[in-house]
């Protein structure tokens, strides 16, 4: 089943943390800097272990290069 998860990202920060606002909805701090895609591939690693997925079922579909991103999970 498909879902879309809604996360608001702060990137390079001193620690990565996750909370889960609802079911869809995520507030998550990276380490990694917001440059060349680390902090995307920090957000979606944290995701995946959060959701007890592989990484590959994760898909960035919108905000690349916003604070605000949508996920889809297959």
């Amino acid at each position: 089943m498909e879902q879309y998860l809604k996360v608001k990202v702060h990137a390079g920060e001193k620690h990565n943390k996750l909370i889960e606002k609802s079911a869809d909805t995520y507030e998550i701090w990276v380490k990694a800097p917001a440059e060349q895609g680390r902090a995307n591939d920090a957000v979606r690693a944290l995701l995946a272990v959060h959701l007890g997925t592989a990484e590959n079922k994760l898909s960035l579909i919108k905000g690349a290069t916003s604070p605000s991103k949508i996920f889809l999970k297959r």
